[in-house]
């Protein structure tokens, strides 16, 4: 018998589709998974290598993080939101940033207690929201002149007497979309209203595109006593099996936080903490360089599918195709994206509302400019043309 907790948890779907795309071609379109081939800083990966022969990187201690690492994180997310944080108490290195999801999660909520997202949005985060004991809520992004943007009377008609918690990503995946000010600013006010807690999950926030500006929701005036920044290595600065990643937020709920993570996976990888370090001190042209191409393979997808109906981007690793107007569902647009053309996309049935189930993704920055080349010709030769 399935127990409660787990009860209402979903499979994310990208792991059928890359065990497909396993078997397929050599030259399947790797559009499934949130894999960069941009190199992480090198920096990095020299001081990985020497860690493993460290015999203090090979150690449960310190359970909070290496103190090189909590002041690197504390200073980045301080430099960002403008909130000065005492690394010593307000911050807490964790295994990647979802594990800092749930972690956090777990100490704010009570079974039943609701949790505000956008929609579309990232199944693995419902899925810990359930975990949780959470119940998910959902604000939608609707395309609105070339962009993303939320929902404002959606989200006032949101709140309720058991609103305990805000869960952002911006940008936000697998839409891409990026919050602007004026929507940050009502998603304040609704937090504030609810009394609840902004929990935020920066894991992509500065992978922007197009000139659009980066905001974070600490600097607004009442948040910064509410607001919980997880962040990670894994994305901006490309480190993704290092797993690690950081919390930092207010004092009164870090050590709740500090004892779920304890009891939860205990420690972080040993020997990515320095490294990880290096990239948040020094990492940061490379991190300019490595947008720069995702700009521009971006721009090659759109290129190459105007006309279709390829839904707006404004940051991080993907785009959504709406596959509503060839006549189908996110599951079977994605088998024929596979058979047909050659392309390996994740359906987006879960991820959200009932929705995203018109959607398949495309995860850009795992495939070079020269690869994107002839993409239209294969989603044409898979899913004809939009009615």
């Amino acid at each position: 018998m399935t127990v409660e907790r787990v009860k209402h948890l979903v499979g994310i779907g990208v792991d059928a589709t890359a065990e497909l795309a396993d078997a397929g071609a050599p030259d399947v379109l790797r559009f499934e998974n949130l894999d960069t081939d941009v190199r992480p800083p090198e920096a990095a990966l020299a001081i990985s290598r020497d860690e493993v022969d460290a015999d203090s990187a090979n150690s449960y201690l310190p359970f909070f993080g290496a103190n090189e690492l909590r002041m690197a994180a504390t200073e980045h997310v301080a430099g960002l939101s403008g909130v000065q944080y005492d690394w010593h108490r307000q911050c807490i290195i964790t295994a990647g940033g979802c594990a800092g999801i749930l972690n956090t999660l777990l100490a704010l909520l009570n079974p039943g207690d609701e949790v505000v997202m956008t929609d579309p949005i990232y199944v693995g985060l419902i899925n810990r929201v359930r975990l949780a004991g959470g119940v998910p809520v959902f604000v939608p992004f609707h395309a609105t002149n070339g962009a993303w943007r939320l929902d404002l009377d959606a989200l006032r008609g949101a709140i309720t007497k058991r609103t305990r918690a805000f869960l952002m990503m911006s940008p936000s995946m697998p839409s891409g979309a990026v919050l602007n000010r004026s929507e940050w600013e009502a998603i304040a006010k609704a937090c504030i209203d609810a009394d609840a807690w902004m929990i935020y999950n920066a894991a992509m926030e500065r992978i922007l595109y197009d000139g659009v500006a980066h905001f974070h929701p600490g600097s607004l005036e009442g948040m910064a006593r509410r607001t919980i920044t997880v962040g990670t290595i894994s994305k901006e600065q490309r480190m993704i099996g290092w797993r690690v990643g950081w919390i930092v937020g207010p004092a009164e709920t870090m050590r709740d936080i500090g004892l779920v993570c304890i009891s939860n996976v205990v420690c972080q990888v040993g020997i990515a903490q320095r490294a990880a370090a290096a990239a948040l001190l020094d990492g940061e042209a490379s991190f300019r360089a490595a947008v720069a191409e995702w700009q521009a393979r971006l721009d090659c997808i759109r290129e190459e599918l105007k006309s279709l109906p390829l839904m707006p981007c404004s940051g991080g690793w993907s785009v959504l195709l709406d596959v509503e107007p060839f006549g189908m569902k996110s599951a079977e647009a994605s088998k024929r994206l596979m058979e047909r053309g050659q392309i390996a996309a994740t359906p987006m049935k879960n991820w959200g509302s009932e929705r995203s189930d018109r959607f398949v993704r495309f995860v850009f920055s795992n495939e070079p400019v020269p690869r994107l080349r002839g993409l239209r010709e294969r989603v044409e030769r898979a899913l004809g043309r939009p009615s």
